[in-house]
């Protein structure tokens, strides 16, 4: 069969069902699973994914070593965290209020999960559910130290060293979204190798030596 004529299969299916939020069934079937996941600890060890078809998509597979983890992050911009709202300082740090976290909550979610499962090495992470209080997410974590995943040729990455708490330094994919690393080309001169490391480069002096 060409690929006009190819049937859709069953993760294409689902995927195309998520794709419609608001459509009756799925409005109901998110209604259900955030009353359910509102009875459940802040963070939790799912015993497979909610979303079979995103998981996959993003590196999960239904073998040992592959782990995923729930995790709840309560909505809303970032407060700045200071005593009766006095900031003490010049008016463009006064703000208390209206001010937004420079990460994403899918972000925060793989590092407290990463904190929690400290053992474990977050692969990535997606939505699953919000309210009115809270955003759903569900981690992928993949475990270096099991067999199944340092003899598999396509997952040996993770198991190198410099693999360990990749969410704590912006290299999943919402850290490095949340990095500005998703452009390229125009306004992005000051994003690479990062923030950081462009300002050192440019306020170190180095001088050649006398010899």
């Amino acid at each position: 069969a060409t690929s006009k004529s190819r049937p859709m299969g069953a993760y294409k299916y689902l995927q195309e069902i998520w794709r419609k939020k608001q459509s009756d069934a799925l409005r109901f079937l998110l209604r259900l699973r955030a009353w359910e996941y509102r009875h459940l600890p802040r963070i939790h060890r799912a015993t497979r994914p909610s979303r079979p078809d995103k998981a996959r998509r993003l590196g999960y597979k239904a073998k040992q070593g592959f782990v995923i983890y729930r995790i709840r992050i309560r909505r809303g911009g970032r407060k700045r965290p200071v005593s009766k709202g006095i900031t003490y300082g010049k008016p463009v740090t006064q703000g208390v209020k209206y001010l937004k976290f420079n990460r994403s909550l899918r972000s925060v979610a793989e590092e407290r999960v990463g904190r929690t499962c400290a053992n474990l090495r977050v692969l990535n992470s997606y939505w699953v559910n919000q309210d009115a209080v809270y955003k759903y997410f569900e981690v992928i974590l993949v475990d270096p130290n099991h067999n199944a995943i340092r003899n598999d040729p396509r997952m040996q990455w993770i198991t190198k060293p410099v693999m360990k708490h990749r969410e704590l330094r912006g290299l999943t994919a919402a850290g490095r979204k949340s990095r500005g690393m998703q452009k390229k080309g125009t306004g992005t001169k000051k994003l690479r190798p990062s923030r950081r490391g462009v300002w050192k480069k440019l306020n170190s002096v180095s001088l050649r030596r006398y010899r």
